[in-house]
């Protein structure tokens, strides 16, 4: 059978671990026997990011921009355990923060829903979607350490005047952290969610902490009120779906009590945290969907979780490891899916859609790794534990 070609790349950007073993496993065994996979490949493992002073990954996020798909695999954020590990000149800041920054986009991310694995909290029904603002806050922050003494920020704009305000009288040491966002990035988001509820009719709740931080996340609150108000209440009245902003706490607790179907947009951070709990809560942080959407349109998919650690230390000694790489293939699908709809190749976008379907139904008929083994409850079926390639095998017959 005559492979699918590709008119544009792909912007490949390569990783760390045992993602970075799984990632040349999915290429090898899922996508280059059917697919002449074309892209610009770009290795931000944390050696070659080191090698070159992290210029790499501001070079991957520039041919995203050229591009406009890009596909991710896990990273590692260096720690100073990391610095030591790895004898880093320095201690990179995380190559997603980078990218994000650049793209400008929100991240949206969705639970892979299978039969046989149900949530750990039973009234969910539907997926939660995670809308993450995907710039500024801490990913961008500027952080040290302080002593005793008097720790100010201040401002200078234009016109040369200065602003200040105390943070606080040290009286002992400790730290300081001063963050930031804009008003341009902030729009972007709000209308990335609207847009996204309203293509999903989803209804959108938004949330913030704007009775502590009155001005900073009161920005954000004022923000989104001011452009549903005046753009997208009548669409969502329209389409039978509400927006509702409240307190991060108090979306937390109806967040619980929900069956789900549900966009809910969080800053950053918020966003980074409560994701992953949404992914465990529904079986596992390898079962999710992640990619980010900038303004204009460009796409980038990624797998929601991290390196895998554990397992690579494992894998590098010869053991067996029985990973979950289907965060990975799905970034990968996704991505081929995109440009395949975007370049107007219609086989790429079905074999996109194949190779999801094979990944479910392969777990649904029994067979998958580890960490869904205990999670998997289906009347006429047990559960068998397979290795990361073995897994990945089995779904290349179900392709078939």
């Amino acid at each position: 059978m005559s492979k699918i070609k590709m008119k544009t790349p792909l912007v490949e950007m390569d990783g760390d671990e045992m993602t970075r073993v799984l990632w040349g496993w999915i290429k090898e065994i899922l996508i280059e026997p059917f697919v002449d996979l074309k892209t610009e490949y770009y290795d931000l493992g944390l050696v070659s990011r080191d090698k070159t002073d992290d210029k790499i990954t501001a070079d991957s996020a520039k041919a995203t921009l050229k591009y406009g798909v890009a596909v991710k695999c896990a990273t590692i954020t260096p720690n100073k355990q990391r610095v030591e590990e790895y004898n880093l000149k320095s201690m990179w800041k995380s190559p997603n923060g980078t990218i994000r920054a650049m793209l400008d986009g929100t991240v949206f991310r969705a639970p892979i829903l299978v039969d046989g694995i149900t949530p750990y909290i039973p009234t969910w029904k539907k997926p939660i979607v995670i809308a993450r603002h995907a710039y500024g806050d801490i990913y961008k922050a500027v952080d040290g350490l302080a002593g005793r003494g008097q720790v100010t920020l201040s401002y200078t704009d234009r016109k040369g005047e200065k602003k200040e305000l105390l943070v606080h009288d040290m009286d002992s040491d400790g730290v300081v952290l001063a963050m930031h966002n804009t008003d341009k990035s902030i729009r972007s988001f709000a209308k990335s969610c609207f847009n996204y509820a309203l293509d999903c009719k989803l209804p959108l709740w938004f949330s913030t902490k704007d009775t502590i931080s009155k001005v900073y996340d009161g920005n954000f609150k004022a923000i989104f009120n001011e452009i549903y108000e005046t753009e997208y209440k009548e669409k969502f009245e329209k389409a039978g779906i509400e927006y509702m902003y409240t307190l991060i706490d108090d979306v937390v607790a109806r967040i619980v009590r929900s069956e789900g179907g549900i966009l809910w947009a969080c800053k950053n951070y918020d966003g980074d945290v409560m994701s992953d709990m949404v992914a465990t809560a529904y079986g596992s942080l390898a079962m999710m969907t992640s990619v980010l959407v900038s303004p204009d349109g460009v796409y980038e998919y990624e797998a929601a979780h991290g390196t895998v650690t554990r397992h690579y230390y494992k894998y590098i000694k010869g053991e067996e490891t029985s990973t979950n790489p289907v965060a990975t293939i799905f970034a990968w699908s996704g991505a081929l899916k995109k440009r395949g709809e975007l370049d107007g190749i219609k086989e790429l976008v079905d074999f996109a859609d194949k190779l999801e379907c094979a990944t479910i139904k392969t777990i649904e008929s029994g067979k998958m790794t580890g960490d869904l083994v205990s999670l998997f409850k289906k009347e006429g079926v047990k559960p068998v534990k397979l290795n990361s390639r073995d897994f990945l095998c089995a779904i290349a017959e179900n392709l078939n």
